[in-house]
């Protein structure tokens, strides 16, 4: 890289995420105040964002944000540091803290200028990370621009929404390069072989951000005679989702649809489970259908992978995610599986 200093910077917020996270429970007067303002407001600006996931989040790319992880994925680029940035417009999701970022790094480590339009569901926390930036690098502060209104003047977009808003986004944005992400949904295979170890992880990839992310498990595939109390005895100790209000009247209000649509539905107090070919399902609900043939399932789900974000298993075929790992990604794994970084390179 032609600016090893911009690479640094994030090197160096990587360990300013990762000392706040480590130490955020002590009594620490070393502790960032704004930081802990700053999600403080965070959470109070957008209710499904509990401190608990704002934590989570950020862990997560701290681990990611280390000089030998992002060198390692640079490694795979050839980066043209001749070429004259570009501007790229970035319009973000808002259903899990930070979801944007990823789009963001890949625009500034490939030497090109972010324009963002931020979600109204989650427009504090990534300002404070770029004030961060600034000041460990100046040159961020002409790289780095927000939008409140319409974009102009940009290059490139990448957008990321649902079905409906991706119309707009595609009649929108058409006329120059761009990459448009729809809604996905992710689904686990189960086998009956589980150990509850395994199960229990499951849950982590079924509740972590209430289930709002693509890469949150929303369907399972089981077979002929699946055991669920033993699902449920597993997602047990994640009863406490039910104490978030948010999620509690999802809960009460599906339970109802269904009970007043004489639906046949599996309760244990915080979670429904409901019989469903659909690979979406509402908040509080957990759709899943019936395989005879693991092989036959896999080909239809090779058949929908323009639905799919993740796939969960044991293990049994290299591309899925292990159990508990979905929210997880490596810098390398790309949103619908189309590399940014590649797309950024070769405008």
């Amino acid at each position: 890289m032609r600016h090893p200093a911009i690479l640094e910077a994030f090197v160096k917020l990587g360990s300013f995420i990762r000392d706040f996270c480590e130490n955020h429970n002590r009594d620490d007067s070393s502790l960032d105040d704004n930081f802990i303002r700053t999600i403080t407001l965070a959470e109070q600006q957008n209710g499904w964002f509990t401190r608990n996931n704002i934590l989570y989040a950020l862990e997560q790319w701290s681990a990611l944000l280390t000089k030998e992880n992002l060198e390692q994925w640079l490694s795979k680029y050839s980066i043209d540091d001749n070429v004259t940035p570009k501007t790229i417009g970035i319009v973000m999701a808002g259903n899990i803290p930070l979801v944007g970022f990823h789009d963001f790094i890949c625009v500034l480590l490939t030497g090109n200028k972010v324009l963002a339009k931020l979600s109204s569901n989650d427009k504090i926390l990534l300002p404070f990370l770029v004030d961060f930036l600034v000041k460990q690098e100046l040159k961020f502060k002409e790289k780095i621009s927000f939008v409140e209104g319409k974009f102009k003047d940009f290059d490139a977009i990448i957008a990321t929404g649902s079905n409906n808003t991706s119309r707009y986004f595609e009649y929108y944005f058409s006329k120059g390069p761009n990459i448009i992400r729809k809604n996905r949904n992710s689904v686990a295979i189960l086998t009956g072989n589980e150990s509850k170890g395994q199960l229990v992880a499951l849950g982590e990839d079924i509740f972590r951000y209430f289930g709002l992310g693509c890469r949150n498990v929303s369907k399972i595939f089981v077979p002929k005679g699946y055991n669920f109390n033993v699902l449920f005895d597993a997602l047990f100790s994640y009863k406490h989702v039910i104490d978030h209000h948010k999620y509690a009247n999802n809960y009460d209000y599906n339970k109802a649809v269904y009970l007043m649509s004489d639906f046949k539905i599996l309760d244990n107090g915080f979670l429904l489970l409901k019989e469903d070919k659909s690979l979406s399902s509402p908040i509080a609900a957990l759709f899943y259908t019936y395989y005879d043939s693991e092989k036959t399932l896999r080909e239809e789900l090779n058949n929908q992978k323009e639905a799919l974000q993740c796939i969960v298993s044991d293990g049994s075929k290299e591309t899925d995610i292990s159990f508990g790992d979905t929210q997880k990604p490596t810098l390398d794994e790309y949103a619908d599986g189309v590399d940014t970084m590649e797309f950024l390179i070769n405008l």
